[in-house]
């Protein structure tokens, strides 16, 4: 019997085009494929033995013999690219609009209302990654004040402010109010709130950023749980994209190595229920990405190895972001799905499937929980050993 679910989510790790990614403009995207074609092929030896290679192909990452883990691809119903639509539809709540796009900046009117919610000017304003905002504004905001903003074209609103510009505390609060006033008309879910650190010319984003986003539109896993007396850990992201909502404890957004040594700890302390992690592994820079996923790569035997029997964990993405793409946006992808556990079953193809909810319904299935509205349970499939 299953008593324990860990859940590490790594941000924009994509492992190829779902069917309606032309409708997104992200035809042909591939995030780890491209990645590893773009450095002469990745090494990924623990996630090559849980079975990445039979999802997708990937230099440099082999088929194996006998995978160590089940395999198979998560996708998405939601109308939507971002993590929002990704960890929302994960936990059993998929959203069926995806508000207005954004692909030149927010309109004026839109403008006048956050320049009002933060009592300063903003400088930038259109569709880009936030490496690039920063480099093209940096200046401008330390001279004058003025806040950095921009969107990945969807419904997410970025901010960034120097701390030398706006308390930390001040900005967060501020970002709270202007995202309760964008919401209408300008379907805005999401401010993401960027503190910015260190001197002119070497200034860069805080480990440490802040989403404030508006709750799920309908139950989660989370709240299924909780009734049922679970215990419910956010990690990073998590708790600020459900508001904390049906959460026993939130643990804050940090660099992801702080994150995932602070996941291996809980092992030792928290006996059951479910630990759902958000992870910032990828980097803007190739080089960087590859790096930081070889480091991760090495750091999850020591979370294996930790695991014991009545544990399942999962290891999975919440949409692409294909680097051949220059904003380097999300990207509408098939995620990786691979799940092992000591007393589960190994090699086992889970296929792929059609909605990311069916990872909420199996792990709310697996701790007794009941049942979600939507997704089907690949329980029995890890049983099957």
């Amino acid at each position: 019997m299953i008593s324990r679910v860990i859940v590490l989510v790594v941000d924009g790790l994509g492992v190829g085009a779902m069917p309606d990614a032309a409708e997104y403009g992200d035809a042909g995207s591939h995030t780890l494929s491209h990645l590893a074609d773009a450095v002469g092929g990745l090494s990924l030896p623990t996630l090559e033995a849980l079975g990445l290679g039979h999802i997708t192909e990937i230099k440099g990452v082999r088929t194996m013999g006998q995978p160590e883990g089940c395999f198979g691809r998560l996708g998405f119903l939601s109308k939507g690219v971002d993590s929002i639509a990704g960890y929302w539809e994960m936990a059993g709540c998929v959203t069926d609009t995806a508000g207005p796009l954004y692909p030149n900046g927010f309109p004026s009117n839109m403008v006048a209302v956050l320049e009002q919610a933060f009592g300063r000017k903003i400088v930038g304003n259109r569709r880009a990654s936030g490496t690039v905002m920063l480099r093209e504004c940096e200046a401008d905001h330390l001279s004058s004040g003025a806040l950095i903003v921009w969107t990945d074209g969807r419904r997410t609103c970025h901010v960034a402010a120097h701390e030398s510009a706006m308390r930390r505390d001040e900005f967060f609060q501020r970002c709270r109010a202007a995202r309760k006033l964008l919401k209408d008309p300008w379907g805005v879910v999401r401010v993401s709130a960027h503190p910015l650190l260190g001197d002119a010319g070497a200034v860069e984003f805080s480990p440490q950023p802040r989403a404030f986003v508006l709750e799920p539109p309908g139950p989660t896993m989370f709240d299924v749980l909780n009734r049922a007396s679970q215990i419910l850990i956010g990690v990073g992201k998590v708790g600020d994209l459900f508001s904390s909502r049906g959460l026993t404890r939130s643990v804050p957004v940090g660099h992801w190595t702080a994150l995932f040594d602070e996941i291996t700890g809980m092992l030792n302390k928290v006996p059951r229920g479910l630990i759902f992690a958000g992870l910032d592994v990828l980097e803007s820079d190739v080089t960087q990405s590859a790096t930081a996923l070889h480091d991760f790569d090495r750091r999850l035997p020591g979370l294996l190895e930790r695991l014991r029997p009545g544990d399942l964990l999962v290891l999975t993405g919440d949409h692409g972001r294909d680097i051949t793409k220059a904003d380097q946006v999300p990207t509408r992808e098939y995620v990786p799905l691979l799940a092992t556990g000591p007393k589960l079953a190994y090699g086992v193809d889970l296929g792929i499937r059609a909605s990311a909810a069916d990872l909420g319904h199996t792990i709310v299935e697996a701790l007794q929980g009941g049942q979600l509205p939507v997704g089907e349970s690949f329980l029995d499939a890890l049983r099957s050993g």
